[in-house]
């Protein structure tokens, strides 16, 4: 089963979805059960489409909104379309319990030559809000099918409401144990998103992507695409910040905490969200920003942490205490840069408002995202790139404590495998070039965490830059085996 052309990254995905599929040989046995959820826009549609179109399977989508009796009157015309027997449905549609058997029989008919029955229903929260009894009738559907007593095939259900998806198979629930697929889409990543997007300029690739993210559905949506960095500024005004087009970052947000049945009450959760992207990094200090008791915001921050737009990490040396950060790109633009000036945005002043807050921008999202993405290029990237296949351990960033200096110094990149410390990195989007002191200061840190009883004898001192390096310091790298430096060009190799 070959994967689409038009799909860019995701091999990983569809090797699993062809194992899900076609593994063991037994295309005609009882039903596998596999679930598919992630974000709005991250392509779960496009990915599980495909394989429907290559194996002949029956692909139906749920509506929001939509009520029982149309649920299943739609449900019953995309079987009997896919059939080839028209749409038109007449009279009462049949119970969930018999279309989900005779959906299964009908793709079992219709599947391509030596491929298995597959069925696919997306945004399939949409039906559970008005028919609950689902998750139970599939559970009973497929251990009928593991005796013999109802069809077999493959059964996908997918769904954007990741708190609904994740629940499926938690706990006491009727599917818990049933799936042989829980598959979570992510974003792309950023060498992934800059081929998405047909971008051959780094700086430009990281300036979108500390926009918008590797999410795949944000592309068909855009007109044009920035070539080079003068043509980033208007293409952030003319999309981004344009309240009249789909892609304003006050709309989309909007949609994505729609997603979630949980979150009733928005304002509270844009006020958490405004503060944590300000950077408000703990319970009490989000707390403090929005003027509410710590307690009252736990709730809301575990919601959003479920849902994928908060990230809970860790400092990797002093463990105590979880860091809150926003990790939706385009929530983080949202919150700074329109959420703030949303009435001169919609008095048409986008251009204004981007130079306004050009400083915040840099400042507050483009430097912060660059540190991220040292550490995801660490965590993906460096194990082949630095001849360590077998990985760097956990990476993160950290702080350490100079006793004798009374200071604390900050770490942005830290690979660490138990008390081995493989990698130490400084990561500054700033116009000045690295040089020599910031190698200064990595290695003084080295020395108090070898004091500190870690081992640092194969440690690797990375320095990563926008902006690029100093030429004594290229000297020092050219003679320095445990050295490395690395600049836009080589954070996104291979990524044209």
């Amino acid at each position: 089963m070959e994967k689409p052309a038009n799909i860019v990254g995701r091999d990983r995905q569809w090797r699993t979805v062809e194992r899900f599929l076609f593994e063991g040989g037994q295309t005609d046995g009882p039903l596998r059960l596999g679930l598919v959820s992630g974000r709005r826009r991250t392509g779960k549609t496009q990915l599980l489409t495909a394989a429907c179109e290559a194996v002949g399977g029956l692909y139906t989508a749920c509506v929001q909104d939509e009520g029982d009796r149309a649920a299943r009157a739609r449900f019953t015309a995309a079987m009997t379309e896919h059939a080839g027997l028209g749409t038109v449905l007449r009279g009462e549609p049949e119970s969930w319990d018999r279309l989900l058997r005779a959906v299964l029989e009908t793709a079992a008919r219709t599947a391509s030559a030596g491929s298995p029955g597959l069925v696919v229903i997306d945004e399939f929260p949409y039906a559970m809000a008005h028919a609950p009894q689902l998750p139970s009738l599939i559970q009973h559907l497929y251990d009928d099918s593991q005796n013999g007593r109802a069809p077999g095939g493959r059964l996908v259900l997918c769904g954007s409401a990741l708190s609904v998806m994740h629940s499926l198979l938690s706990g006491t629930k009727p599917l818990r144990g049933r799936a042989m697929l829980d598959m979570r889409l992510s974003a792309l990543d950023y060498r992934e998103a800059a081929r998405l997007w047909g971008i051959r300029d780094p700086d430009v690739a990281l300036r979108m992507h500390a926009c918008v993210g590797g999410i795949p559905g944000y592309r068909p949506l855009m007109a044009s695409v920035p070539a080079t960095v003068a043509d980033f500024d208007p293409w952030v005004v003319e999309n981004l910040l344009a309240v009249d087009v789909g892609v304003f970052t006050r709309t989309e947000v909007d949609y994505l905490l729609r997603e979630d049945p949980r979150i009733t009450a928005r304002a509270v959760y844009y006020d958490v969200l405004s503060a944590v992207a300000a950077g408000a990094h703990t319970p009490s200090k989000i707390g403090a920003a929005i003027g509410r008791d710590n307690n009252a915001v736990r709730y809301p921050i575990d919601v959003l942490e479920s849902a994928g737009y908060l990230t809970k990490t860790h400092d990797l040396l002093r463990s105590r205490k979880p860091v809150i950060t926003v990790s939706d790109p385009v929530i983080r633009f949202d919150r700074l840069i329109t959420a703030p000036y949303l009435g001169q945005l919609q008095l048409g002043r986008a251009e204004q408002v981007w130079r306004a807050t050009a400083p915040t921008f840099r400042s507050n999202i483009l430097g912060p995202h660059f540190e991220e993405l040292a550490r995801e290029w660490v965590r993906r990237f460096a194990p082949d790139e630095l001849g360590r296949p077998e990985g760097l351990g956990e990476v993160g960033f950290a702080s350490v404590q100079d006793h004798s200096g009374r200071a604390k110094h900050e770490i942005d990149v830290i690979a660490l495998d138990g008390r081995r410390v493989r990698l130490l990195g400084e990561a500054k989007a700033t116009l000045a070039r690295r040089g020599l002191p910031d190698l200064e200061r990595l290695d003084g840190i080295r020395g108090l965490l070898e004091r500190e009883g870690y081992d640092t004898s194969e440690t690797v001192i990375a320095l990563f830059s926008t902006t690029g390096f100093t030429s004594d310091l290229e000297q020092t790298a050219a003679a320095r085996p445990d050295l490395e430096l690395v600049d836009l060009d080589r954070l996104y190799q291979g990524a044209s």
